[in-house]
């Protein structure tokens, strides 16, 4: 496969996007949010590893990626009084959605992918602290309509291997590796003297590199390559499913709105 090849739904003709899905049923879904990462990356890094991960899943191990999510989990729960940490009286810039939104939408998506024949979903959030709840809705939508899943933030993908952090060495060097042009290492130190000042920033950015970026980035592509060859080959396509379907499976999520991780004080 090579780096130009179309992998996207957005940008598939037909035809393609048939052989494609039939040479492996596979659908890989970015998702990520639009958030402050300090001075020197752009809002939408978590949307932009996200949308690398599987662009690259999808050129190497096969399948195709749909249109990103990028809105996401923010304002509630325990990300609330982080972001009052991390941002102060600081107005966030923030592209958030509640969470009930978020998890509703992906119920829904999980139905569009197996009404397009897509025998497994491989859902990869660069916006982490949600994904357990994703990993709910998702197994909610596998029992009653069997589907091969597997949801991770982009963290759970290098555990053991690299830590996770936000706006520090770890974002900031994929960032680096993947869209170099959009990083201003020079604008590390304005946390002090800049108006907006942290904002979210960690104080270990600029020690983020290329190469540890180039690192993170192929131990996440093995983690994913691993989770698609593992996926059942023989799993049959299913029926139509009709949007009220979904309707009862929602209600189930619903139910278990105690214990969803995003509306919870802190993370488990």
């Amino acid at each position: 496969m090579t780096a130009g090849e179309r992998v996207t739904w957005a940008e598939l003709k037909p035809a393609e996007f048939i052989a494609r899905r039939d040479a492996l049923a596979v659908v890989y879904l970015p998702m990520g949010l639009c958030e402050p990462h300090g001075h020197v990356a752009p809002f939408g890094l978590d949307t932009i590893k996200a949308e690398y991960l599987a662009a690259e899943s999808a050129r190497r191990f096969g399948g195709i990626v749909a249109p990103s999510t990028t809105w996401h989990v923010h304002e509630a729960g325990y990300h609330a009084p982080w972001l009052r940490e991390v941002m102060g009286e600081v107005n966030p810039l923030l592209a958030a959605l509640p969470p009930h939104l978020v998890l509703e939408t992906l119920l829904y998506q999980f139905r569009a992918f197996a009404n397009a024949g897509f025998r497994g979903v491989v859902v990869i959030s660069g916006h982490n602290g949600s994904q357990r709840d994703l990993r709910m809705v998702a197994e909610t939508f596998a029992e009653t309509f069997p589907i091969a899943h597997f949801v991770r933030s982009d963290p759970e993908l290098v555990l053991g291997q690299f830590r996770g952090d936000h706006a520090g060495r770890y974002e900031l060097s994929q960032l680096l590796a993947i869209r170099p042009d959009l990083v201003a290492i020079e604008r590390a130190s304005r946390t002090v003297t800049d108006p907006l000042g942290r904002f979210a920033q960690n104080p270990d950015v600029a020690e983020a590199t290329v190469e540890e970026g180039q690192a993170i980035l192929e131990a996440s592509l093995t983690a994913i390559g691993n989770a698609v060859h593992g996926f059942p080959r023989d799993m049959s396509a299913l029926p139509f499913i009709p949007m009220e379907d979904m309707e009862p499976l929602w209600r189930q999520i619903l139910a278990q709105r105690a214990s969803w991780v995003t509306l919870q004080d802190e993370l488990p």
